[in-house]
């Protein structure tokens, strides 16, 4: 009897186990299979422009900083004590040409055309006397004389001498009017002071640099361009054998800065290249000139182009044709996605004129109607299949 009890309790518990197993086995032998489902292929969804070729203007860009084109030290002719200096003498003055911009003492210089027309009133009675005295001579020699006279006894030598004395003195006095002249420093074209050397009360020496001016009229820019960069302008090049006055202007310039917080342009035009490539950069300096820097420009509250700016230039270059694109186009340096009619990428090599940082033009290797993909695929690869974004749904998007 309890061989039996034990036996139960071994066999019970293995039998409602293996029992329950056994129902577990059979539910889920009974289950319906899940449907199976081909997984969808999602082509990733891209925008692409439209290869058009066009004329596209070219431009070059450079910095540099506004000079004048004409620059002077200011110099008196004569020695001498200031007497009075002009109230525009100041740093940032401005002077018309011929205007008064100091007066020296010119008591001294005064008295010396006083003395010099003395000595040409002498020299013109010593003239007067020899020609009276030259003319007795010869009635004398015509009256009393025999053969031809000696040259001395003509007086001509004389008379010479007189008249030589004359022309010196003429000269003499031609000197100090000049000098008198001279104690007047007048601008010699319209300018303005750069820096003043000199006041009221002192002595100034001939030669001496009283202020340092320069011209209104024209402002240069010394812009330095690149070598790889000259394929896109046209740039006035200077040849010894061409001097005729009639070569091509250079190219419009506009130059742009910013002043008080607002930006400023200003149109000008490349007059002419140096005479020399930077050995070391292997750049060319082409020379911009704006007419009237200083010229109020209407209400806009533009201020003038002042010696001194920092500016960015901008010059227009050739007109090329090419198509243009975005640099999202670009997947390498020279290489493009097309989107093929049936909607599959194909990685296309092409020939760029020149990068900029916003825009590529390609002048090779695409034609025109060629759809590009201008949107960024990471995984990328030939072949693969697109959606285009049309209009519609680009505007939807952009909502």
């Amino acid at each position: 009897m309890k061989a039996l009890r034990i036996i139960l309790m071994i066999t019970l518990p293995l039998l409602v186990v293996g029992g329950g197993g056994f129902a577990a086995f059979k539910m889920i032998e009974a289950r319906p299979e899940p449907e199976k489902k081909t997984p969808e292929i999602v082509r990733p969804l891209v925008r692409v422009i439209e290869a058009q070729p066009s004329a596209v203007r070219l431009t070059v860009k450079a910095e540099g900083v506004v000079t004048p084109r004409t620059e002077s030290q200011l110099v008196p002719e004569v020695s001498g004590r200031v007497l009075e200096v002009s109230p525009s003498l100041i740093a940032g003055g401005f002077f018309e040409a011929g205007e008064v911009v100091l007066r020296i003492d010119a008591r001294e210089y005064e008295l010396a055309v006083i003395q010099a027309q003395a000595a040409v009133a002498q020299s013109k009675l010593r003239v007067a006397t020899e020609e009276q005295e030259a003319e007795v001579a010869r009635k004398e020699w015509a009256e009393l004389g025999e053969g031809e006279p000696t040259p001395l006894v003509m007086r001509e030598p004389q008379l010479a001498e007189a008249k030589a004395g004359l022309a010196s003195a003429e000269a003499a006095l031609d000197q100090a009017e000049f000098n008198l002249e001279r104690t007047i420093v007048k601008a010699p074209y319209t300018s303005r002071v750069r820096q003043k050397s000199v006041d009221v009360g002192q002595y100034v020496q001939r030669g001496q640099a009283v202020a340092t001016i320069y011209a209104v009229d024209v402002a240069e820019v010394r812009l330095p361009i690149p070598d790889e960069q000259l394929a896109y302008v046209d740039l006035p090049l200077a040849y010894r054998d061409v001097n005729d006055g009639k070569s091509q202007p250079g190219p419009p310039v506009t130059l742009r800065t910013e002043f008080a917080g607002k930006e400023y342009s200003w149109q000008g035009r490349i007059v002419r290249t140096e005479g020399e490539i930077d050995a070391r950069t292997r750049m060319v300096h082409a020379i911009a000139q704006v007419q009237d820097p200083y010229a109020q420009a209407g209400k806009s509250g533009r201020p003038p182009l002042a010696v001194g700016m920092f500016v960015e230039a901008e010059i227009a270059g050739r007109t090329v044709r090419a198509v243009e694109l975005p640099r999202t186009a670009m997947r390498d340096e020279d290489t493009v996605m097309v989107v093929s009619a049936d909607n599959r990428i194909e990685f296309r090599d092409v020939q760029v004129l020149r990068a900029e940082r916003d825009r590529v033009l390609i002048n090779g290797g695409l034609s025109a109607g060629e759809r590009i993909c201008v949107s960024t695929l990471e995984a990328a690869v030939a072949g693969m299949e697109v959606r285009v974004l049309e209009d519609s749904e680009a505007a939807s998007a952009a909502d």
